[in-house]
């Protein structure tokens, strides 16, 4: 399963970015999507996930501050990242899973700077 994201890039503490990623229309409405995130020098973490049915669940992190939504139609799934902090910054990543698979993309870089 080939993921494409886009979005990313630079942006002051207390602003705001949105990332997109898309998966292939014939299985998009069968996959769980999410997004992780690596901070330098830190282990990956969870950042948000939504699941086919469109249950969203995020990491206390970012809680209150970022929302995933997804749009099967588009076989697209996004994370609108809001109030932006220095600890946001990092690689995301999208992922897809299937009950006993998991596909990574590419990561995108989000840098937040003070």
């Amino acid at each position: 399963v080939q993921l494409q994201a886009s979005g990313g890039g630079l942006v002051q503490a207390g602003g705001s970015l949105s990332l997109s990623c898309t998966a292939p229309a014939s299985i998009f409405s069968r996959l769980d999507m999410g997004w992780s995130r690596q901070p330098p020098g830190k282990e990956r973490e969870l950042v948000a996930r939504i699941s086919r049915g469109g249950r969203a669940e995020y990491g206390n992190a970012v809680k209150g501050r970022f929302t995933i939504s997804r749009d099967d139609a588009q076989n697209t799934v996004w994370l609108q990242m809001n109030s932006l902090q220095r600890e946001d910054t990092g690689v995301y990543y999208c992922y897809a899973a299937t009950f006993n698979n998991a596909f990574w993309g590419k990561g995108t870089q989000v840098t937040v700077s003070s």
